[in-house]
C-alpha cells in the first residue's frame, strides 16, 4: 500500500519505456504519448458488455477492452465522487490529499502534484471537461482548457443554441479541444484531456434517443435485495441513507425495473460519446500515440444488500471498470485481462510512468505499466478502504481491508464497533458475516492486525463537519 513506485517500478519501467516509447527513429527523442482519460460517475464494474452484462451492449468501450487491457479487479479506496476523484488525480489516499467533502478544494501543494499538473510542467497541453467534482474554484495553473465544474452539474446543456445531453456536450467540447490544440516549434505538443461524464449519476437522464432501449427486457433482482437478508443487518445500516434512497427511487418491483433501465441507458450515452472520441482520434491521426483510460469514480448498489447508491464497502460499491488502451504496446498484449488488485490511486502514477515521468515522492498508488506490458512484478495482495463522509450521520462511516480472498469491515461510530468479515471465494455476494464465527477467529485477528498496520502508515483521517 505504501508508495514504493520509484524504488520498485524502475526496473520494470525501464523495460516498458524501451518497449513502448521507441517509436521514433534511431537517435531521436522518444515521442511522449497523448492521454485521453474518461471518467464516469457511479458506474459499477459489471455494467459493460465486455464484463459480461446480460443485456447492456457497449460496443465502443468493448473496443477499448479488445484493443487494450481490462482490469477485472479494480477498486476505489473511498466510494464517493469528490474524494475518489481527488484520489484519481493525485494517486493519494484521502488521508493524504485531505479532500473530505464536496466543498473542500485540493490544497495547493497537493494540487501541484496531480498528474495533469505534472504533465503540464513537462510540456503537455492539458484540458478538463465535465464534472471535476472537487470543491473550490477552477484549479489555477493546471489546465490550459477548462470547461468543468466542481458541483454535480446537469444532464443537459445549451451549446451553440441547442440543448444537448451531457454525453453529447462533452464529445463536442472534447472535439474543440482536440482540433484547437497548440503547436510548439512546428511540432504539436502532447496533450492530456480529462473527460468527466455525469452519467450514470442521479437523476439518471439518458440521451433522449436511448429512452426506449430495454423496454422489452426484464432486470433480474439481486438475491441480497430480499427482506430476509436486509433484516439481518444492524439498525444503523437499515436506517441509513442507502436504504432511504432505495425506498424513494425503487420501492416496488415496477419502479425497480424502471430505475435500473434508466441507469443502464445512461451508460449507453457514455458509450456512444466515447465512440465519437475514438473516431475523432483516428480522423486526426492521433490514435496511434494516444493512451486511453476509462474508469469510474465509484461503484453503485442496484438493490444489493437492500441499498442503492454507494459509500459502504461491499463489492458493488467499491469495484469499478478500468480499461487502458496503449496503442504502443505489442499486438499480443491487446485484448488481455488482468486480475491483480488495482486501485483508483494507481491511475496517476500510471499516466506519469507512461509519459516517462516519475510520480511525486510519497505517492500511495503504483504504476500499472508493468502489468500493461505483461510482466509479473510482486504486487499488492490487499488494500485499505476508508470512508469518512457521513452526510449528517446518515451514512455510516467505515474502514476496512480487502484481500484477494477476504474482506474485513468495521463501522466504528457505534459502540462497540460493528464488524463484518466475508470469505469472498466461498461467499462472493457477501451474505454470511463470519466476524463472530469462532471457526474464523484467527482469520479475523490477522485481518484486523493488517488493517491496523495499514492505517498506522497513513496520517489521521480528515472527517468533514457535515
Amino acid at each position: 500500500m505504501n508508495a514504493k513506485p520509484i524504488a520498485t517500478a524502475i526496473p520494470h519501467l525501464a523495460a516498458v519505456l524501451i518497449a513502448v516509447l521507441s517509436r521514433t527513429s534511431a537517435g531521436a527523442a522518444p515521442t511522449m504519448p497523448n492521454f485521453l482519460i474518461l471518467v464516469t460517475d457511479d458506474q459499477r464494474w459489471d455494467c459493460l458488455g465486455a464484463a459480461g452484462h446480460s443485456i447492456l451492449k457497449t460496443p465502443h468501450l468493448d473496443r477499448l477492452a479488445a484493443e487494450g487491457i481490462r482490469f477485472t479487479q479494480a477498486f476505489v479506496t473511498t466510494s464517493i465522487c469528490c474524494i475518489s476523484r481527488a484520489s484519481i488525480a493525485t494517486g493519494l489516499y484521502a488521508r493524504r490529499h485531505r479532500v473530505a467533502d464536496f466543498a473542500t478544494p485540493l490544497p495547493r501543494e497537493i494540487l501541484e502534484r496531480t498528474f495533469p499538473a505534472v504533465l503540464k510542467s513537462a510540456g503537455y497541453h492539458t484540458g478538463c471537461l465535465g464534472k471535476w467534482g472537487i470543491g473550490g474554484p477552477a484549479p489555477a495553473g493546471v489546465f490550459d482548457f477548462w470547461d468543468a465544474w466542481g458541483g454535480q452539474g446537469t444532464f443537459f446543456h445549451v451549446l451553440d443554441g441547442e440543448e444537448v445531453h451531457n454525453s453529447e456536450f462533452l464529445a463536442r467540447r472534447a472535439e474543440k479541444f482536440l482540433r484547437s490544440r497548440p503547436a510548439s516549434g512546428g511540432d504539436e505538443r502532447p496533450f492530456c484531456l480529462v473527460v468527466n461524464y455525469k452519467s450514470p449519476h442521479d437523476p439518471y437522464f439518458p440521451d433522449p434517443h436511448h429512452s426506449a432501449v430495454f423496454e422489452r427486457d426484464s432486470i433480474a433482482v439481486p438475491r441480497t435485495y430480499s427482506d430476509a437478508h436486509f433484516a439481518s443487518l444492524p439498525a444503523f445500516i437499515r436506517e441509513s441513507e442507502g436504504r432511504t434512497r432505495l425506498l424513494k427511487r425503487h420501492p416496488t418491483p415496477e419502479a425497480y425495473q424502471a430505475f435500473v433501465k434508466q441507469y443502464l441507458r445512461c451508460v449507453l450515452s457514455v458509450d456512444e460519446s466515447a465512440g465519437r472520441l475514438l473516431a475523432l482520434l483516428e480522423e486526426l491521426k492521433l490514435a496511434d500515440n494516444t493512451v486511453v483510460v476509462f474508469t469510474s469514480d465509484n461503484g453503485f448498489f442496484l438493490g444489493e444488500h437492500g441499498m442503492t447508491d454507494k459509500w459502504l464497502m461491499h463489492e458493488e460499491s467499491i469495484r469499478v471498470p478500468l480499461l487502458i488502451r496503449d496503442p504502443r504496446l505489442p499486438a499480443e498484449r491487446r485484448g488481455k485481462t488482468c486480475d491483480e488488485i488495482v486501485l483508483n490511486i494507481d491511475i496517476a502514477p500510471t499516466v506519469l510512468a507512461l509519459a516517462g515521468l516519475e510520480p511525486p515522492e510519497g505517492t500511495d498508488g503504483r504504476s500499472l505499466a508493468p502489468l500493461l506490458a505483461g510482466e509479473r512484478p510482486a504486487w499488492r495482495q490487499d488494500f485499505l478502504y476508508e470512508h469518512h463522509y457521513h452526510h449528517g450521520g446518515r451514512i455510516p462511516r467505515t474502514e476496512g481491508i480487502r484481500t484477494r480472498r477476504w474482506k474485513y469491515i468495521t463501522y466504528f461510530d457505534v459502540a462497540p464497533p460493528f464488524e463484518e468479515m466475508y470469505d469472498l471465494a466461498a461467499d462472493p455476494l457477501e451474505e454470511r458475516n463470519l466476524a463472530k464465527d469462532p471457526a474464523h477467529a484467527e482469520t479475523l485477528k490477522a485481518l484486523k492486525a493488517r488493517y491496523e498496520e495499514m492505517r498506522a502508515a497513513l496520517p489521521p483521517a480528515v472527517v468533514p463537519a457535515n
